[in-house]
């Protein structure tokens, strides 16, 4: 059978280096022309965002930086950047920050260069998040893709273990959704399974090794093509589910994503056995849900959502708010009964292969 499809790649400067992030900063403000930038970093990050900026003269520095991205945060940033007469926007740390970033952009659209700290992928994608009344809308808009992306590992250092953990399994979700997703296609599952093995590689050196760089820099290599792949395949089931968990009951973002991921995979992969085969090659693996578990059970990654604060009573309300968002495409139809089974699964931590065995 002949390929049949449609691809597009979204275009973007990236620039990797170990210790190269404040040189690479002075170069793209130089090379954007850029006057005024302001400098975005949540309160803990300062210093770090103070080193990476410290060849660049930001006219503002902003850092009320708010989990999913109220819409009041978001305003209130928009009004300082106008204010400011800001002509670029430098945000240095996680997916909230570049999400902020992304909210002032949407509106004014002014450039970014976005400067991960961690592994969240948001720095790759147009996609925009903001939290309004205990609901969180997303949508897509190609102003919001950062004009330019630096990596350096030394700035990913001081990220907890755990919390690296978290955030790369949640690069991960990107990956294991992009394979499914709505317009998913050959190029973006091939950019996924890439994105797979790398963070499956980079995760356990830093577990055995904190400070290890080449693990370092496998995750943040990983997250990219991870965000690469998603922005190209669409939000998928998994993403539709986490953000009603995120918006709806505030739950942490990358351990939300962390612990979902292995149900969502136990659910679809009987239905979709040309992405389940992939998957499981990446983790070099006859089973797809056997090699993601192996690796889980490596890093004691998280494990239930009742941890996080999710409850048996919000199960109604997301599975309500959550169903109508899956795409139509999903390998496997999803309806009240069976998402409110792999929530109830999700909560209490069940085995996912209890889920699939249920979902078959």
């Amino acid at each position: 059978m002949n390929l049949v499809f449609e691809h597009i790649t979204l275009g973007q400067r990236v620039l990797f280096g170990t210790g190269q992030a404040a040189d690479n900063l002075a170069q793209e403000v130089e090379r954007l022309n850029a006057q005024r930038v302001m400098l975005i970093a949540a309160e803990t990050e300062q210093e770090l965002a103070a080193t990476v900026a410290a060849k660049i003269s930001p006219v503002v520095e902003y850092n009320n930086v708010v989990m999913h991205v109220p819409v009041e945060v978001a305003q209130e940033a928009r009004s300082v950047a106008q204010d400011n007469k800001v002509d670029l926007l430098v945000c240095v740390g996680g997916g909230s920050t570049t999400g902020l970033a992304k909210a002032i952009a949407m509106e004014t659209r002014m450039p970014i260069v976005a400067v991960p700290t961690t592994y969240a992928g948001s720095e790759a994608t147009n996609v925009w998040g903001l939290t309004e009344a205990a609901r969180k809308t997303t949508g897509v808009d190609d102003a919001v893709l950062p004009t330019t992306v630096i990596y350096d590992a030394d700035l990913t250092m001081t990220l907890p273990v755990e919390l690296s953990v978290a955030s790369g399994l949640n690069g991960m979700a990107h990956c294991i959704d992009s394979l499914w997703g709505p317009r998913v296609d050959p190029i973006n599952q091939a950019l996924a399974v890439e994105g797979i093995r790398a963070l499956a590689e980079g995760l356990p050196a830093i577990v055995d090794d904190a400070q290890d760089v080449t693990g370092r820099e496998q995750l943040l290599y990983g997250a990219y093509l991870s965000a690469v792949a998603f922005a190209s395949a669409g939000s998928g089931m998994h993403h539709k589910i986490c953000h009603v968990l995120g918006g709806t009951f505030n739950l942490p973002h990358a351990q939300t994503h962390a612990t979902v991921l292995a149900y969502v995979l136990a659910f679809n992969m009987d239905a979709a056995p040309e992405a389940a085969a992939k998957i499981a090659s990446a983790f070099g693996s006859d089973d797809a849900l056997a090699g993601l578990q192996r690796l889980r059970e490596r890093l004691d990654a998280p494990r239930k959502l009742a941890d996080y604060g999710f409850t048996e009573d919000g199960i109604g309300e997301a599975v309500e708010v959550a169903l109508p968002a899956i795409p139509a495409n999903n390998p496997r139809t999803v309806t009240e009964e069976n998402l409110t089974d792999l929530l109830r699964a999700a909560l209490h931590g069940e085995d996912p292969a209890q889920l699939r065995q249920r979902s078959s």
